[in-house]
């Protein structure tokens, strides 16, 4: 199990991301606006950096749904490996077989 303040802290991240992201968006088509004076972008550019860094949703890290575990994280279940590892055996994701050859 993943420490409680990572995790909090990764909730933290995806709040601050969804409240910021309209306005990041705003700013990232003015900065590539061409027809804004070479000062005027300057000023833009500042604004968008004062922005707070968990603002960028590329600083968000995927976990395990039920460990909390950073690492070894698989997409389409949700899931780190160990975990999924342990549910595929008790036979609750439907479809998923061990493979054996």
């Amino acid at each position: 199990m993943s420490k409680k303040c990572m995790i909090n802290r990764e909730l933290k991240r995806i709040r601050v991301a969804r409240k910021y992201a309209a306005r990041r968006i705003e700013l990232k088509t003015q900065m590539r606006d061409e027809s804004l004076s070479p000062e005027e972008r300057q000023r833009v550019m500042l604004k968008f950096h004062s922005l707070p860094r968990d603002s960028s949703p590329v600083r968000q890290r995927r976990r395990c749904r039920s460990t909390g575990r950073p690492r070894g994280y698989i997409r389409k279940f949700g899931l780190s490996r160990n975990r999924l590892r342990e549910v595929a055996m008790r036979g609750d994701v439907p479809g998923l077989v061990k493979a054996s050859w």
